[in-house]
């Protein structure tokens, strides 16, 4: 092994940088600064144990002192190792995720350009109409997913880069159920949206990017409509907070997510084992974008869940003020 080499695998900074995890919970650098720590305590341990040989309680009490902070500094390369492991895990889960939701939309187009280059389909305008439907909502799919990936690049490197503007919530969630209509009535799902109508237009401006926003509720309104099985309702409110910040609610009556699992309903690429039985088409990616949008925009995004009974997703925004 080589000089540059050896420097490169003690290089601890460059380590921690590579893997994307802070400095005191990078494995090899708190296992080199254990060890120095170590030896310094040894050698201090020498000399004063020389010093005070007629106090061996201030020996001891040193003693104790540093082995405290050993345990400290322990617990922290645990903590670094547990990092490694979930990072490890996401990555897995990452390529299982990506691999399958790619893989049907692909197989979809392959059909589909199969078909209508074969020659089977004779000279039905129809029929290849409807194929190159099929091709093109496919293909969406697979920009959708790519897209999502990329939002998620950028949340962990903090570069969102978002454009705030002024923007009315109302008007914007109008716009997002009208698009979600045809899928609502094709799942037997109603949509129902509840706002305050004596307010003034300017009681629902917020200051955000519009892009990014209407991507948080897209998501969510997307996960209400979707996770309902066998028909129901989403309910989507609308309050003003004293013109402070404006509160938008998601009701659902789908399968909810069950309680031991809720503290992960936010983490990138999961999804409830109640749902996979459902094999209903997702990602995991949609609400780690939401929350990582809305809090970006300053606001903030919960929920309340009961399984079998559904969910209530909610989030708040500052009111723009008036300058």
């Amino acid at each position: 092994m080589s000089l540059r080499e050896v420097y490169r695998q003690l290089n601890f900074f460059e380590q921690c940088r590579k893997n994307r995890i802070g400095l005191w919970q990078c494995p090899i650098f708190l296992f080199v600064l254990i060890g120095l720590i170590i030896i310094g305590t040894m050698l201090g341990i020498y000399f004063i144990a020389n010093k005070y040989t007629q106090s061996p309680e201030m020996v001891a009490l040193i003693i104790l002192a540093v082995t405290a902070f050993l345990m400290v500094v322990g617990y922290s390369v645990v903590q670094g190792f547990n990092r490694l492991v979930e990072v490890n895990k996401m990555k897995s889960e990452f390529v299982s995720v990506a691999s399958h939701q790619l893989r049907t939309p692909l197989t979809s187009l392959k059909w589909s350009l199969d078909m209508l280059l074969s020659g089977r389909l004779n000279d039905s305008w129809e029929y290849q109409l409807e194929q190159l439907k099929i091709a093109k909502e496919n293909n969406q799919r697979m920009i959708d997913l790519v897209n999502d990936l990329l939002d998620v690049s950028r949340i962990e490197d903090n570069s969102l880069g978002l454009r705030p503007e002024r923007v009315n919530l109302l008007d914007l969630v109008q716009n997002l159920i009208s698009k979600y209509a045809f899928l609502a009535k094709a799942s037997n799902v109603s949509l129902v949206l509840e706002a305050e109508e004596d307010l003034s237009a300017d009681k629902w401006e917020i200051f955000v990017d519009p892009k990014r926003i209407k991507l948080a509720i897209d998501n969510l309104i997307n996960n209400a409509v979707r996770y309902i099985h066998g028909g129901g309702m989403v309910k989507i409110r609308l309050k003003n907070n004293k013109n402070k910040s404006v509160r938008c609610e998601i009701e659902d009556n789908g399968v909810g997510v069950p309680k031991k699992e809720q503290k992960y309903i936010f983490q990138k690429f999961f999804r409830s084992q109640n749902i996979m039985k459902y094999q209903t088409e997702g990602t995991g990616l949609g609400l780690f974008i939401a929350k990582a949008v809305v809090e970006a925009s300053g606001g903030k995004i919960g929920f309340q869940s009961q399984e079998g009974k559904g969910s209530t997703f909610w989030f708040e925004l500052p009111i723009k003020s008036k300058t």
